[in-house]
């Protein structure tokens, strides 16, 4: 597989969008991606992570006291060195990292930040968050799904002794 990398536009990028662009998108993935995924974990995999606004805004502040212009979000999936619950192990999540952009022969392309520690240096960045699933709220329960219609798919996962049966 052949892929030409392009340089980000000078233009700042994104903006609000609805429901049903949203809903779009996510059944979009969760046909092309995310089945796959799951089956291939053995589990079901994680649709999505979720941040609080204080430690997100947190994030941000230091990335600006660093010049960052912008955030990259990077899919990441945990290995066997992921701290906390055993859970996360091979699941995606999405991890925050500052950049700047800069203009390079090639074009205008977003720099990642990296800070110097004691240790060295070390890029800025933030992960950790909520991943659903596993750790989503009951079916029927306010908070669950993510706020839309998620079935537009038409297909059930069951997790059975262990294993990811689709139907």
């Amino acid at each position: 597989m052949t892929s030409t990398m392009k340089t980000a536009p000078a233009t700042k990028r994104g903006k609000l969008v609805g429901t049903q662009h949203v809903n779009h998108l996510v059944s979009n993935y969760k046909k092309e991606r995310w089945i796959q995924n799951s089956q291939n974990l053995g589990k079901m995999d994680s649709l999505s992570t979720w941040y609080g606004l204080d430690e997100l805004q947190s994030f941000l502040q230091l990335a600006r006291q660093h010049q960052a212009d912008g955030i990259k979000m990077y899919y990441g999936v945990y290995g066997e060195d992921v701290e906390g619950d055993p859970e996360l192990l091979g699941r995606q999540t999405i991890v925050l990292v500052a950049t700047k952009q800069k203009k390079t022969g090639a074009g205008i392309v977003n720099k990642e930040i990296y800070v110097h520690k004691e240790s060295g240096s070390e890029i800025l960045a933030f992960n950790y968050g909520t991943l659903c699933p596993p750790f989503c709220a009951p079916p029927g329960e306010e908070g669950y799904g993510l706020g839309f219609d998620m079935s537009g798919i038409g297909l059930s996962i069951i997790e059975k002794n262990g294993h990811i049966i689709i139907a």
